[in-house]
């Protein structure tokens, strides 16, 4: 199944022409600058927004077709939404925030005490929105748009507003939702770190255009995009716990076609995870040195080589049988090692240097 967006739309200052289809379920980021039409996706897709030509499906469901003039009242479209402010009623208690979310829709497979547990805001059902952390705000907006019954849910920066303690505290909870739950769900957001824990797919927004989309590993490993030029640019690679090896410190994993060492990790064996490795931390080699510390020497292909002029450096894009990574070096060294794409090359990473998430 999938999910997919067609729209073009006239506003003073920018024109949206943005198109992009994606897997169904998961959860699907919106990234890119302020002002480059990300919330105006959003809006197009919950109805609040009627752009001058769109087609949006979500799993073989016509929302809107203005061709055919199909376009579903917001109240039709079984959407749930989120935004940076919770948007809580501040007279009723949390319990009661939640089950408005419930008044207008038939009971469905997702179940109150479900969503509390995995949103673990039992012990806040009988406070007041005044008395609860943004975090736990945000938890029950979430929630309440849960029970709402939604067939697409809708998030618009929901961490936006928090500092990086409660982002932290929530993550995880989002986490559990998506594979618990199973729903699709667009995802605005200007964080990485958010994107890299929680994205299936990814769409690149830049003034009203889509620059690139497609599965986050995919996407962030591309040397030819913007993110390549951001500081905390990296790969990101979906992996497989293979081995624990607790007399060394070390946890094997097998990803991307290539296997990771990695400090030891408090998983089970055959869970699945996620490695994130910045691009600053890759460093490239022609040939295997004699004598290292590094535990992971990662054969790969270089597909692109890309120069970012602001930090004087370039981008050297590296294939690998199932994925890829990035890696920041200077102009110098890829004369000297005589990188171009094609090339077989060699990806030393320090195990410390590699950032293990959840799926």
């Amino acid at each position: 199944m999938t999910f997919s967006v067609a729209l073009r739309h006239r506003f003073p200052s920018i024109q949206m022409d943005v198109a992009f289809e994606v897997p169904s379920p998961g959860v699907t980021a919106l990234f890119g600058p302020s002002g480059s039409g990300k919330s105006t996706i959003i809006n197009a897709a919950a109805g609040l927004l009627r752009p001058d030509n769109c087609r949006i499906s979500v799993d073989g469901t016509m929302l809107a077709d203005t061709r055919s003039g199909v376009w579903l009242a917001p109240e039709r479209r079984r959407v749930g939404l989120v935004f940076q402010d919770s948007r809580l009623f501040p007279h009723m208690s949390v319990a009661t925030n939640l089950r408005f979310g419930m008044r207008r829709v038939e009971p469905g497979a997702i179940r109150f005490d479900e969503v509390v547990e995995l949103l673990g805001i039992g012990r806040l059902l009988d406070r007041r929105p005044n008395t609860l952390s943004g975090g736990e705000r945000q938890r029950v907006a979430i929630g309440r748009a849960l029970l709402a019954q939604p067939h697409l849910l809708l998030l618009d920066e929901p961490l936006a507003s928090l500092d990086s303690e409660r982002k932290a505290e929530i993550l995880p909870f989002l986490t559990r939702l998506k594979t618990a739950l199973r729903l699709p769900a667009l995802y605005v957001t200007h964080s990485l770190d958010e994107v890299a824990g929680l994205a299936d797919s990814l769409v690149l927004i830049e003034a009203g255009s889509v620059i690139g989309f497609g599965s986050v590993s995919e996407v962030a490993s591309r040397a030819d995009l913007p993110l390549a030029r951001r500081d905390d640019a990296g790969g990101l690679l979906l992996c497989r716990v293979d081995q624990h090896d607790a007399a060394r410190g070390l946890t094997r994993l097998q990803g991307g076609g290539v296997e990771l060492w990695v400090t030891l990790l408090d998983l089970p064996l055959g869970a699945e995870c996620r490695a994130r490795i910045p691009a600053r931390e890759v460093i490239l080699a022609a040939r295997p040195p004699e004598a290292i510390s590094l535990h992971n020497i990662v054969p790969g292909i270089v597909r692109k080589i890309a120069e970012d002029v602001v930090r004087r450096s370039v981008i050297v894009e590296i294939g690998l049988p199932n994925g890829g990574l990035l890696s920041r070096v200077t102009a110098d060294a890829v004369v000297r090692l005589g990188l171009a794409p094609g090339q077989p090359v060699l990806a030393l990473i320090k195990s410390t240097s590699i950032e293990v998430l959840g799926l």
